[in-house]
């Protein structure tokens, strides 16, 4: 008779079967390829079939009609391409040509020598993590700047980059809707349009006690203590699963990543000393801009702007070549304008790979859109989990809506797209099934189901990004090898971020103020 496995077996042997999977999984331009192809197919099958989205009746197109098969030439390369994702591959360039000055000048080798000189192994993967999630205040600057830093961190203390690059990731994506800091962008996106969900179909806009909901701030306490867990989460991740594997991986370093020796040398002390006066020249000029031509102000529809919020990552991006371009100049890197442009150069020689993969991605991505077929996919979701006769049983329904929504994520980017179509379904009747279970709770399970999900798909914007962030240490990565890497944290986060609202939920604690 054969003996159990232990739990711990068991683990390992589910981690071997996605590996073995994983290795299935082609390079993401290729599934694109694919996926362009397959929904070619799909609509001209299902073309001009309607469904009922709430208030708006959606319909399917079918793209090999001649009109539809003109708009995916038109379209192809500057609305498909360089427009949809302008969002993306414009801050990926800028960001890039910044980044691109602080590593050839030698700082981030400086800063990571540094760093290791004072930080404990036992406190880095809390650290990362926790960064990681923070950094969704400036946007998408974490994907860009500190995945790429923690794989270089880690480099540096003799570790596999691709352990830091992970726990940096899954803090970065899948935490992205956690955060210290009340009012971020996707607060008042998510808030917003909550409140226009409730109010359009006579739900109030309050507390189960009915105390008004502020769109901004009505998720705060939440998330607070979301960041806290998903940071400790996130840490014993690294540590029990992620390190463990990944350390009997064998990577490569860059020819040009020299971080055998720890000592930094006088250059590089007064180099980072000069790098420390321009963040502060770079941090003062960015308070001149936003008090100043950059502040905020009242447009003529009454509409409050604020420009620096909407060009921050610009600004980040004038630090990066602020204080690179001063540890560069004071360690001699940089002797001539020209050695700055020769670092930038070298930086977006890496982009190659990136590129090719937007144009297919981006153009994917809008057809799926445009044709209708990305909101059908939302919307078969939405009526299966109706179908499940959960409204009995509130919190088995908002689990059920939890996970429908992190699968619909696998396969249907984007926060806001998918909010707009199951929001105007569940805040209504999950407010029906029970009035307890208010507007805010209900935008508050679609986070935890958003953000969990983000690092096992080829559908999130960055995922080929940071695939190829990755590559730079290993370049036989395959997207199922990340995929393989991050299943432990989607699912570790996905399990302990339900608990945690199904426990405010439970014991009738206020999400937020």
């Amino acid at each position: 008779m054969s003996e159990a496995l232990s739990p711990g077996q068991k683990s390992r042997g589910i981690i071997a079967f996605i590996e073995r999977a994983g290795q299935k999984i082609p390079d993401p331009v290729v599934i694109f390829m694919f996926l362009f192809a397959v929904v070619l197919v799909l609509t001209s099958l299902i073309g001009g079939m309607q469904f009922d989205g709430g208030a708006v009746t959606h319909s399917i197109k079918n793209m090999l009609d001649t009109e539809h098969v003109r708009w995916l030439f038109d379209n192809a390369l500057l609305q498909n391409w360089l427009a949809f994702g302008r969002g993306v591959l414009g801050v990926i360039l800028i960001v890039m040509l910044a980044v691109g000055i602080a590593e050839h000048s030698g700082l981030l080798a400086a800063l990571i020598k540094k760093v290791g000189l004072h930080i404990s192994d036992r406190w880095l993967p809390y650290m990362v993590v926790f960064l990681g999630i923070m950094s969704s205040v400036a946007s998408d600057a974490g994907y860009l700047v500190l995945i790429p830093l923690a794989g270089l961190l880690y480099a540096g203390l003799g570790k596999n980059p691709l352990i830091g690059m992970a726990a940096a990731f899954a803090g970065v994506s899948a935490g992205f809707s956690a955060n210290l800091i009340p009012a971020t962008p996707s607060d008042v996106i998510l808030g917003v349009n909550a409140r226009i969900f409730a109010e359009s179909q006579g739900v109030p806009f309050t507390t189960a006690s009915g105390e008004p909901l502020n769109p901004a701030t009505m998720h705060y306490y939440f998330i607070v203590v979301s960041t806290i867990m998903l940071t400790l989460v996130g840490a014993w991740v690294t540590k029990r699963f992620v390190a463990p594997r990944l350390s009997a991986m064998s990577y490569e370093l860059p020819d040009d990543l020299k971080l055998d020796d720890f000592k930094l040398t006088t250059q590089e002390q007064k180099g980072l000393r000069m790098a420390g006066l321009g963040l502060l020249a770079a941090l003062l000029g960015i308070y001149l801009l936003a008090t100043g031509p950059l502040a905020p102000y009242t447009n003529a529809a009454g509409q409050q702007v604020t420009p620096y919020l909407d060009n921050v990552i610009l600004l980040i991006s004038f630090v990066f070549v602020v204080v690179g371009l001063c540890y560069g100049v004071t360690t001699r890197k940089f002797t001539s304008l020209q050695d700055v442009v020769k670092a930038m150069v070298k930086q977006m020689n890496t982009m190659g790979y990136i590129l090719v993969l937007t144009f297919f991605c981006y153009n994917f991505l809008a057809m799926l859109s445009y044709s209708g077929l990305g909101t059908y996919v939302t919307y078969l979701g939405a009526t299966f989990l109706g179908s499940l006769g959960l409204q009995s049983f509130p919190v088995a329904l908002i689990i059920g809506f939890i996970l429908t929504t992190a699968f619909i994520n696998l396969f249907v980017g984007g926060m806001t797209s998918k909010w707009m179509l199951l929001g105007p379904i569940f805040v209504p009747m999950l407010y029906q099934v029970n009035p307890n279970m208010t507007p805010d709770l209900v935008t508050a399970a679609y986070r935890v189901a958003d953000s969990s999900t983000n690092i096992i798909t080829p559908m999130m914007t960055y995922a080929g990004v940071v695939l190829a962030f990755m590559r730079k240490y290993k370049p036989e990565l395959k997207f199922g090898d990340v995929i393989s890497m991050m299943v432990p944290y989607s699912a570790a986060f996905l399990l302990m971020w339900t608990v945690v609202l199904v426990i405010f939920f439970a014991f009738g604690l206020p999400l937020g103020f």
